[in-house]
């Protein structure tokens, strides 16, 4: 029962920190392009070299 009153808190705290860290990363706009990293993973030319045709 004395470990109820530690380990209650402590998943309140836990969860509150992640919901917390959601809302920033959502405000912060990790989540706008979704989409860019699995296109650019398949894009074959370097991003500092110019293609030459």
């Amino acid at each position: 029962m004395n470990g109820l009153v530690i380990l209650i808190p402590v998943a309140l705290l836990l969860g509150l920190g992640g919901l917390g860290a959601f809302f920033w990363a959502t405000r912060d706009g990790q989540f706008e392009d979704l989409d860019g990293a699995a296109m650019r993973i398949l894009n074959d030319e370097d991003p500092g070299t110019k293609r030459e045709d």
